[in-house]
């Protein structure tokens, strides 16, 4: 039987932007260069971070730390979240969060972002590999 992690979060997109205008640091400390170059390169930026960052506390609940376990400026910093060229996004862990998910024995990733003026939603679904040992080719770095 193979292991499925799923986690879920909704952010208030104008609670994002309020923190981002008043600690400008927070998006440094949340959000990887490649993040923040695509987020800044849309009209609005602030649905585009807010979905990043629920993607990136969707998938702590996923792997069943939530930020209480990491705390805010560690592990949000080493989940990113890339766009495939089809505009799909995908998760990439590094450090703590990629030892957590090799402990779990994740294989396979799954993110999906929605967001619309006030409010942006991800969910990730996480699959481990059962007794058989099978995986696919999705990876952690």
């Amino acid at each position: 039987m193979t292991p499925i992690y799923q986690g879920i979060d909704l952010v208030h997109v104008p609670r994002i932007r309020e923190i981002m205008l008043a600690r400008p640091r927070f998006v440094e400390e949340v959000f990887t260069r490649a993040e923040r170059e695509y987020c800044l390169a849309r009209r609005d930026p602030y649905p585009h971070f807010a979905g990043r960052f629920a993607a990136k506390e969707a998938c702590l609940k996923a792997l069943g730390t939530g930020l209480f376990g990491s705390g805010i400026d560690g592990a949000l910093g080493e989940i990113e979240v890339i766009s495939e060229k089809s505009g799909k996004p995908k998760l990439q862990l590094t450090g703590w969060t990629a030892g957590i998910s090799r402990r779990k024995k994740i294989s396979q990733f799954s993110v999906s972002i929605s967001h619309s003026a006030d409010y942006a939603v991800a969910s990730v679904i996480l699959g481990g590999r059962g007794h058989g040992g099978e995986s696919d080719d999705w990876s952690i770095e």
